[in-house]
C-alpha cells in the first residue's frame, strides 16, 4: 500500500516538473524572439509540401537567400528567391531546417515534405 502513495507522489512531482521547466522554456524563448528583429511578416505554405512547390512571402518582399538543411546539418539546397515560389521537387520525403535571410534579417523554420 505504502509503494502506491510513492509511486502517485513521484508520478506527481515528475509532471509538475515538467509543467515548470516547458513553462520556462516557453517564457524565455518569447523574450529572446522578441529582442531579436527576425523578418516581418514571414509566412511559408504549405507546411507540410507535397506538390514540389512552397512559396515563401514577406511584408517588405525583397531578394530572399534561402538555404534549406537536413536533420543533420547538411546544406541540401541554397538559392536567391526574387519571387515567392520555390521548387523544392528534389528533396526527399523528410523533416528539413529552411533558413531564410532577407536584408539583414534572417529567420528558421521546420519544413516537412510530404
Amino acid at each position: 500500500m505504502m509503494k502506491n502513495y510513492i509511486y502517485i507522489l513521484l508520478l506527481f512531482f515528475g509532471l509538475g516538473m515538467g509543467v515548470t521547466t516547458g513553462y520556462a522554456q516557453t517564457n524565455s524563448t518569447k523574450t529572446i524572439m522578441s529582442a531579436s528583429e527576425g523578418i516581418v511578416d514571414l509566412s511559408i505554405y504549405p507546411n507540410p509540401v507535397s506538390n514540389g512547390k512552397i512559396y515563401i512571402t514577406t511584408k517588405e518582399n525583397l531578394t530572399k537567400i534561402v538555404e534549406i538543411y537536413d536533420v543533420l546539418g547538411k546544406k541540401i539546397l541554397s538559392e536567391s528567391l526574387f519571387g515567392k515560389e520555390l521548387n523544392i521537387s528534389k528533396l526527399t520525403v523528410g523533416i528539413y531546417i529552411l533558413k531564410i535571410k532577407e536584408g539583414n534579417n534572417s529567420a528558421t523554420r521546420k519544413l516537412v515534405v510530404r
